[in-house]
């Protein structure tokens, strides 16, 4: 195991847990951080504490850091937040639906720059770089086919 893995970044988050990914695993992607993401990763790490301290349940974190290779591995836009350690991608079924959790994030205090109610699985929380303004931006999107919508809304069920 990678000995930065256990790098703690915040109170419950560490290296290894924004690094983990079951495609880089599956792929035999190396997903390690860039040196340079380190201090974004620690920043996003501390944004997910506020958020789990918000919603007061554990986050279920399923993508956070994605290195060049796994970013382009799962389609990921070349400039994603993920590649730069600024997003991760989460569920709380404790507090209730991923829109539910989009919701009351969006609803609080809490400084994101970009916050995805995503196909009705997931929740994507981006930041915006340093010294850049947080735009606040709500987004759904349900089906790569219709695209991303303004707001939080649901999606219905695939037929």
């Amino acid at each position: 195991m990678d000995r930065l893995a256990s790098v703690r970044l915040s109170r419950n988050f560490d290296l290894g847990l924004l690094t983990a990914s079951e495609t880089a695993h599956a792929r035999g992607i190396d997903n390690r951080a860039d040196p340079a993401h380190l201090g974004n990763l620690r920043r996003l790490a501390f944004v997910l504490e506020e958020v789990q301290a918000l919603i007061g349940h554990p986050l279920v974190i399923t993508s956070a850091y994605r290195s060049p290779a796994l970013n382009a591995a799962v389609g990921g836009v070349p400039h994603s937040r993920h590649a730069l350690g600024l997003a991760a991608d989460f569920t709380c079924p404790e507090f209730g639906s991923p829109l539910e959790v989009a919701r009351r994030i969006a609803g609080s205090t809490i400084a994101f720059d970009q916050i995805i109610h995503e196909y009705g699985r997931w929740v994507h929380l981006g930041l915006a770089k340093e010294g850049e303004t947080r735009r606040r931006q709500e987004l759904t999107i349900c089906s790569a086919a219709e695209g991303y919508v303004d707001g939080l809304v649901g999606c219905a069920p695939p037929a």
